[in-house]
Order: C-alpha cells, then sequence, then structure tokens
C-alpha cells in the first residue's frame, strides 16, 4: 500500500492510501473536533464540525471522509474553523432541548465538553424548543429525544456492531428523529437484542441507562475495534 506524504497544522506527516485526514490526524497527536465519528464505526460526515481547510481547494472539506493526498497541505484549527464549529454547537444546543443541570450525562457529555473547549457560552440563535417525546418502554433504556444530536452513532452501532438494525432515522431536516424499527415504543421491538451499545456510543444524554440521576452516566466503548 502506498504512502502519502502530507502536512497537517505545519506538521509533516505520513499516511497509507485510503487513510483520511482524520485518521491520519488522530494517529499524529493532532486532534480534529467531531460528534458523529468514532472508532470502530463507518463515517458519515454528519455533524461537519471535523471540516478543514485544505490549500488550493475552495470548499472545506470533511477530514472524517476526505483521503490523503500526496502533497496536501491542510490546516485544522484556523479562526475561520473556529467560528464555523462554535457556529454548529450553537444551532445544536438551539435545534433542541439541552439542559445541562438535569442531564445525566452533564459533566461527560461530548456536546457540552465541545461547547466549552470552543467558548461557546451562550446562543445567538432562537431556541426552537421543540415539543419532544421520551421514550422509556424499555426495560433498561430510556431515549430522551430533546438531547438527541442525530449523529446517528446509535444506527450505525446497531447495524454495524450488533447486526440488528433496530434503529434508523425518519422525517426530515429539522424534523428528523430517531425511530425503533418502524416506529414502535423500544419496549414493543422484537429486533432489539437489549445489548446497550447504542448507549455508549451515544455523545449526549439522549440515550441512558435507567436508575442514573443527574451527571451519574459514563460511558463504556471497549467493544468497538478502535
Amino acid at each position: 500500500m502506498s504512502v502519502k506524504t502530507l502536512e497537517i497544522d505545519g506538521r509533516a506527516v505520513t499516511g497509507r492510501a485510503g487513510e483520511t485526514i482524520f485518521t491520519v490526524a488522530w494517529e499524529n497527536g493532532i486532534r480534529i473536533p467531531r460528534l458523529c465519528h468514532v472508532g470502530g464505526l463507518s463515517d458519515v460526515g454528519a455533524c461537519r464540525l471535523c471540516l478543514v481547510e485544505v490549500e488550493g481547494w475552495k470548499k472545506l472539506a470533511a477530514a472524517c471522509l476526505t483521503p490523503v493526498e500526496e502533497g496536501m497541505v491542510v490546516r485544522t484549527a484556523t479562526e475561520r474553523l473556529k467560528e464555523h464549529r462554535r457556529v454548529i454547537i450553537e444551532l445544536l444546543l438551539a435545534e433542541r432541548n439541552h439542559v445541562c443541570s438535569v442531564c445525566v450525562m452533564n459533566g461527560a457529555c461530548e456536546l457540552q465538553d465541545l461547547a466549552a473547549e470552543l467558548g461557546v457560552d451562550h446562543v445567538r440563535l432562537r431556541y426552537r424548543f421543540p415539543r419532544l417525546g421520551v421514550d422509556t418502554s424499555h426495560e433498561r433504556f430510556g431515549m430522551d429525544h430533546n438531547r438527541c444530536i442525530l449523529c446517528t452513532r446509535c444506527v450505525r452501532v446497531c447495524d454495524e456492531v450488533e447486526g440488528a438494525h433496530t434503529k434508523d432515522v425518519a422525517g426530515r431536516g429539522a424534523n428528523s428523529v430517531i425511530i425503533t424499527d418502524l416506529g414502535e415504543p423500544w419496549g414493543e421491538s422484537d429486533s432489539c437484542t437489549s445489548c446497550g451499545k447504542c448507549v455508549q456510543v451515544c455523545p449526549t444524554g439522549a440515550l441512558f441507562s435507567k436508575g442514573k440521576s443527574v451527571a451519574e452516566m459514563r460511558k463504556d466503548r471497549g467493544f468497538l475495534k478502535y
């Protein structure tokens, strides 16, 4: 397999043909923010937080989907990119009802961590305040659609790792929601194996284990092949 030499944030690095900018950056200790990516699952480029600048390219490139090329010059942390990421975080916070103070993932939430890292201390957009439900019909787990950011990690882990394909996305745009099977309550699903993998990969408190109180949830992703 051929080796590609490129530059990321002023550092000369190498990657194998077919590897993405995100993978090569991560292997070289260069962190690029992300919410939909998780090691061991396919990438979909849904969150757009990993967009980077590539010299000579007019458009920003999704690092998780863009293969490295010989001589490529990549910038991952310019002021333009930081502002772009701040706007995305604000959009996510405004789209649904994220109330950190009463969330099981408070203090261990990836969305919360990124907001703090990027300096998002307020939202400049109008909140939508949608009326979304909480499905607690499953014996062990629950899903709070108010906290879902539609990263589709749960959909992918259920399909690619567990092989059940219980979770999917229904609707369009801001009205999209994660569904179980064909829209049944989670507790009535015939395909769910109750493995809990979807709960473990969720970056927010949207999927949770019952019996956990505020700030008590911690995720274990040891089952994934990084």
